[in-house]
């Protein structure tokens, strides 16, 4: 099937954003998305090596402002109610 594959990066960051937590070793995230993906969002270096035996992944200072950016974009509420 064709995509749009920056499109399905911008969500699969922002969905990121759900599960991003602080540890010792900086900000990460729980790593269930698609591989290619993640694999693409690794190449744009928003996130650290995905592939490996840890269950979380890292961002990077980028990653997390991103992450946290296109959440609220595409998915927070507007300030208007109804």
């Amino acid at each position: 099937m064709n995509y749009d594959k920056e499109k399905v990066d911008e969500i699969v960051l922002a969905l990121l954003y759900l599960t991003t937590f602080n540890d010792d070793y900086g900000f990460r995230a729980w790593k269930g998305m698609n591989w290619d993906a993640m694999d693409r969002l690794h190449e744009k270096v928003y996130i650290g090596r995905p592939k490996g035996k840890a269950k979380s992944v890292a961002l990077s200072d980028e990653g997390v402002k991103l992450s946290e950016q296109l959440f609220k974009k595409h998915f927070g509420l507007s300030d208007t109610k109804v």
